[in-house]
């Protein structure tokens, strides 16, 4: 053999020893990191906050990880404690659709159906696991709404027709300063906002770009700099602004992160599984109409927890009748059988349901004793360009159908 031929062979293996170290080094910090989803990041990564422009394949490995991936989005953890709320297996749902076809079509990652408390259909997709954390989006809002009912049980926050000003002082002199809690609570501010998912030059977009002086709330700041479009409680607009607001509200009325409020009013005494995270903003406080991220498990006791009437073993965290008033129509936003409450979409069968954009959603239904919680990567924020939103709610429908026939 010539002795060049030796040096190459040699070269060539140290080379590719060294490439070899490298990807066993990436794959050790990736499993550290991230976990288990470490080969879905570093196919499809996503890169910066902008969470809206991802193309599909960043949302379906990021949905899974947002708070895995510090120097992208940071994150509070929401504690639970090891006492687990038990989720007994009940009579499998037989129903009159495909229910693969339906996972697939609507690119599902988890769906757990729970009906008298018991689990009667659970599917994961997308690579998805049981024992991860997948990203709410605006589910959140329902959840943090439900903060305020927490922080009025406390006497924190005296009432919901307060000021909201008088909570959060950099409202005061901008057009914040005539609105009430409760018209936060139904986005009905009149305040002008753009919800644009498709405009990054719209406020949900840029809401979280503005930098501001320690100590002062960056989503106050944003929101005190904006106009009035309309006379406060008169006209509804969906405002993303309007729920951190209220985040930024319990905070600062109960003196507690968002993150360790939730986690000492509900998610430890209620018996969550698995510990939660709640991203932060670039002020560092948590985005309250968006991004709790939890096992689908969880999210389904959180639907429990609401049709127990807000009751967990340490006993009721909310006013009386505040889910009468949180969870029925208290605008009417010109669908017919439909209406926003408190941060949740009601049906006029008494239906309500947590929404989130790209398919993340708790749908509840007392008279059937039923809650859905299914999250998913949809080909849009709202599902309109492939028909994700009509099938999930056409599934709704025929879940209910099942339970119906299976009590007739």
């Amino acid at each position: 053999m010539p002795p060049g031929i030796s040096g190459m062979r040699m070269g060539l293996l140290r080379r590719l020893g060294i490439g070899l170290a490298a990807i066993v080094v990436a794959a050790a910090v990736g499993w550290t990191v991230i976990g288990p989803d470490w080969r879905a990041f570093l196919s499809h990564q996503p890169y910066g906050r902008d969470v809206l422009f991802w193309d599909l394949g960043q949302r379906d490995a990021g949905f899974r990880m947002l708070d895995k991936v510090p120097f992208i989005i940071k994150s509070s953890e929401i504690q639970s404690d090891g006492d687990v709320r038990p989720l007994p297996d009940g009579d499998p749902l037989v129903l009159d659709v495909d229910i693969d076809a339906y996972l697939a079509g609507n690119r599902t990652s988890g769906l757990v159906v729970i009906q008298d408390g018991k689990v009667r259909l659970e599917r994961y997709g997308l690579g998805f696991r049981p024992d991860g954390r997948w990203t709410s989006f605006s589910v959140a809002k329902s959840l943090t709404s439900t903060l305020v009912g927490a922080a009025i049980a406390d006497g924190a926050i005296a009432s919901i027709n307060d000021p909201v000003a008088n909570y959060i002082e950099e409202l005061r002199g901008s057009a914040y300063d005539d609105v009430t809690v409760v018209q936060l609570l139904t986005m009905t501010s009149g305040v002008a906002w753009n919800e644009d998912y498709d405009d990054p030059d719209s406020d949900v977009a840029k809401f979280d770009t503005l930098t501001v002086e320690p100590g002062k709330s960056a989503i106050a700041t944003y929101m005190a700099s904006l106009g009035r479009a309309h006379p406060a409680g008169q006209v509804w607009n969906y405002s993303t602004g309007e729920t951190n607001l209220i985040g930024v509200l319990v905070s600062r009325a109960t003196g507690k992160p968002l993150a360790d409020y939730l986690s000492e009013k509900i998610w430890k005494p209620y018996g969550m599984q698995q510990d939660a995270s709640w991203l932060l903003g670039s002020d560092g406080h948590e985005i309250s109409g968006c991004c709790i991220q939890a096992s689908v498990r969880d999210f389904a006791r959180f639907g429990q927890f609401i049709l127990d009437g807000g009751a967990t073993g340490a006993g009721q965290i909310l006013p009386d009748g505040w889910l009468d008033s949180a969870t029925q129509k208290q605008v009417d936003y010109g669908v017919p059988g439909e209406g926003y409450g408190y941060q949740w979409w009601t049906w006029d069968d008494g239906s309500f349901q947590a929404d989130g954009i790209f398919g993340q959603g708790i749908f509840i239904d007392p008279a059937r004793n039923l809650v859905i919680a299914s999250n998913s990567s949809w080909t849009s924020a709202l599902g309109d360009r492939d028909g994700e939103f009509e099938a999930r709610k056409a599934f709704y429908k025929a879940v209910q159908r099942a339970i119906d026939s299976s009590t007739q």
